[in-house]
């Protein structure tokens, strides 16, 4: 099975090699800088050459390596000296499970999808607002009332100067399950009118009434269309965001794998009988008030809607 998914990698010590290479492309200064580079465009080894300031030959080997290992993809065009070897970024997002299979095996999983339109409320909204599906919009643009429309769960794309959006996901009703950990992913950036870059906005994450922690985003996302997003979508429009992962097991939550606190699995009070309150927005007591937009399988980089994951061992 291809751990590339999109424009993530899903890289684990179960293929070392694969690992391997991807990490040893990373390693050099250089090769960031043309990541870095290729962040907004697509551009030829001559012009990364030029604005990295570098000789020719060095750019065309790092670019290599980086197309080697698959993180960036070349395409030869002509040009008026004959033909140019065109860069584009085929990777964003890397992920390393550095866990062994065995362990692994040690713990079961669910994974609980949710459409982006699946909130149970709409708290707070806030203009500038709205919502898309992958054809068209939703009802009337900033109407904070067209967030109950009844096609909202069509929604691919949701933004919100601010307000909070309540998301309630079934558990297994089994009484001797223990739940060990769980995992929130999500793809959001900030909302300004148009995009724009930077544009701060604290963006919250809240289970069952506890805050999980505040993921400060740097901006309103544009500048190139979004990997699925539709082709309707003006190009001047919020595009893509980020997806972030927030995990609470036994030792704290993590954001992106870096903890930010100590509030554990056990504080969560998981009941199987009850459903999970999820709570994504921006808190009234925000320090950077920059709204957001949460995207959909339908529209962004990445492909997914709300996914939930649980880990779970039974009781003897």
């Amino acid at each position: 099975m291809s751990s590339i998914h999109g424009k993530r990698a899903a890289l684990s010590l179960e293929k070392p090699e694969e690992l391997q290479m991807i990490a040893k492309a990373l390693s050099s200064p250089l090769r960031l800088e043309i990541m870095r580079a290729l962040w907004t465009k697509s551009m030829n080894v001559g012009e990364l050459a030029e604005q990295l300031n570098q000789p020719m030959s060095t750019t065309a080997l790092a670019v290599k390596v980086l197309e080697d290992a698959g993180i960036i993809k070349t395409e030869v065009q002509p040009s008026v000296r004959g033909t140019m070897k065109l860069c584009t970024r085929k990777l964003d997002y890397i992920a390393m499970d550095l866990t062994p299979h065995e362990e692994q095996q040690q713990s079961t999983s669910i994974t609980l999808s949710m459409p982006i339109g699946g909130y149970s409320i709409a708290e707070r909204i806030q203009p500038t607002c709205g919502l898309a599906s992958r054809n068209a919009y939703i009802g009337e643009m900033d109407t904070v009332s067209c967030f109950y429309h009844p096609e909202r769960f069509q929604a691919q794309l949701i933004w919100f100067q601010a307000g909070m959006l309540e998301y309630r996901f079934s558990c297994i009703n089994v009484d001797n399950l223990d739940y060990n950990w769980l995992e929130l992913s999500f793809e959001a950036c900030s909302e300004a009118p148009m995009y724009r870059n930077p544009w701060k906005s604290d963006i919250a994450v809240a289970v069952n009434g506890h805050r999980l922690g505040i993921w400060t985003c740097p901006c309103d996302c544009g500048g190139r269309h979004g990997v699925v997003t539709p082709a309707w979508w003006s190009d001047t429009s919020t595009q893509f965001g980020f997806l972030k992962t927030w995990r609470v097991d036994d030792s704290g939550t993590y954001l992106d794998n870096e903890r930010i606190s100590k509030l554990n699995i056990r504080e969560l009070d998981i009941d199987p009988g009850k459903f999970i309150s999820v709570q994504i927005g921006i808190p009234e007591d925000a320090e950077n008030q920059g709204g957001m937009n949460l995207f959909g399988e339908g529209f962004g980089d990445y492909a997914q809607p709300l996914v939930l994951r649980l880990g779970y061992q039974i009781r003897p």
